[in-house]
């Protein structure tokens, strides 16, 4: 007898961490499996930050912080959103979570209610329209193919606004895509929203600091957007403290609150030793978020070499995070041993299974003719990846 309730039978399971759990299970069978399939840095995370969360159970913060924060890392925050991003935000505009995952969803909670459309731009990552439906929102999809570099167009943004709109979730740089808004492009939407300010930015910048190509650009920047964006960002991807789950929204003060009145009730505070932690990753030194960056960067420019050389993958360059997001629907209705590929799915299976790569499949993403390879790997995991897909695909005729 299945008693769940209508929101969650509406819900669909991460397709991500499906795959993960997959080959997972395939390497306790003792197969040699290469996963491509998490987003997660394979780096440890930086000493000093260790030796501060060290230090904090040597000082026993070991009880419940404020619902938001301690006003330590929220201070830190402030002052990390005014040196790197020239943003001016006070302590109290500024919630933290145990995650940017749960920060995205307390502000998507707090807004959207029955009958208000949100705007997702696809490729999104699989949990945006999850978290909507959830709050008895109405994903509205756009969609940017990789002619246009994964990137949506001012004419799209302003053609899909409806006096139902609420919301707009704009990741950059992207996940899955590695997609990044330069601050024209960014301009050129802020333009299109300032005419409509019943619509919020909820801005996902949580890979802000890989980046490719210089200057990290965020929405906030632009006066006419200021009130009406909620930044979301966290230690995992620049710090590698994925585990740690920290992440934090900086916005109008009547949000922030609003979040903090609905983390209250279910959460409360994120983990006290984490938030020691993260407060000593925004207040020491950076070099190993450089370090890291570069690493990424090396890997970006050898697997987007490799996967070129795939017959039948159309490759884009990205410009920022760790995944490549290759075009692959050439390879669709071609077969193995009485295996059809129909979709990304079974492409993503056909690779788990008999080339032994654990990949994402497109439509997961909102974009069913690619496929996801995260290269927070390293450099002899994507040569060894990139030659076994290659022959794994020359199997499908």
């Amino acid at each position: 007898m299945n008693n769940l309730s209508n929101r969650l039978q509406s819900l669909s399971p991460s397709e991500t961490l499906a795959m993960s759990q997959k080959s997972n299970e395939l390497k306790a069978q003792g197969i040699d499996v290469i996963n491509l399939s998490v987003g997660e840095p394979d780096f440890n995370t930086p000493e000093h930050i260790k030796e501060a969360a060290k230090q904090a159970i040597d000082e026993n913060f070991s009880r419940y912080s404020p619902v938001p924060g301690y006003p330590a890392l929220r201070n830190a925050i402030v002052a990390k959103l005014k040196n790197e991003n020239n943003l001016d935000y006070t302590a109290a505009q500024i919630s933290c979570s145990n995650g940017a995952k749960q920060s995205v969803c307390n502000i998507i909670m707090t807004l959207i209610g029955e009958g208000d459309e949100v705007i997702v731009p696809a490729p999104y990552w699989v949990s945006y329209p999850e978290m909507v439906k959830l709050a008895d929102g109405t994903p509205v999809i756009i969609r940017a193919g990789i002619e246009q570099d994964f990137k949506i167009t001012p004419a799209q943004l302003e053609a899909a606004i409806t006096p139902k709109t609420k919301a707009l979730i704009l990741c950059s740089p992207s996940n899955p895509t590695g997609s990044v808004y330069s601050k024209e492009e960014l301009a050129g939407l802020a333009s299109v929203l300032a005419k409509h300010p019943q619509v919020y930015v909820i801005a996902d910048e949580i890979y802000e600091h890989i980046n490719y190509i210089g200057k990290h650009e965020s929405i906030a920047q632009f006066p006419e957007m200021k009130e009406n964006t909620i930044i979301v960002n966290g230690v995992s991807k620049a710090y590698a403290m994925t585990g740690w789950r920290i992440g934090f929204i900086a916005g109008p003060e009547w949000i922030v609150k609003a979040c903090n009145k609905l983390q209250g009730q279910y959460t409360s505070g994120p983990c006290s030793v984490s938030q020691k932690a993260a407060e000593a990753a925004y207040t020491g030194t950076q070099a190993p978020v450089e370090e890291m960056r570069q690493a990424f960067e090396r890997r970006r420019n050898l697997i987007v070499e490799l996967a070129k050389e795939i017959p039948g993958f159309e490759v884009n360059v990205p410009q920022g995070a760790f995944y490549l997001f290759p075009k692959c629907d050439s390879y669709f209705g071609k077969s193995y041993e009485g295996r059809i590929i129909e979709n990304a799915a079974d492409l993503a299976m056909f690779l788990l299974e008999v080339g032994h790569v654990a990949c994402v499949g497109g439509g997961a993403f909102g974009s069913p003719e690619c496929i996801r390879m995260s290269y927070a790997t390293s450099d002899e995991n994507i040569v060894e990846s990139m030659k076994r897909i290659k022959e794994t695909l020359a199997l499908l005729k």
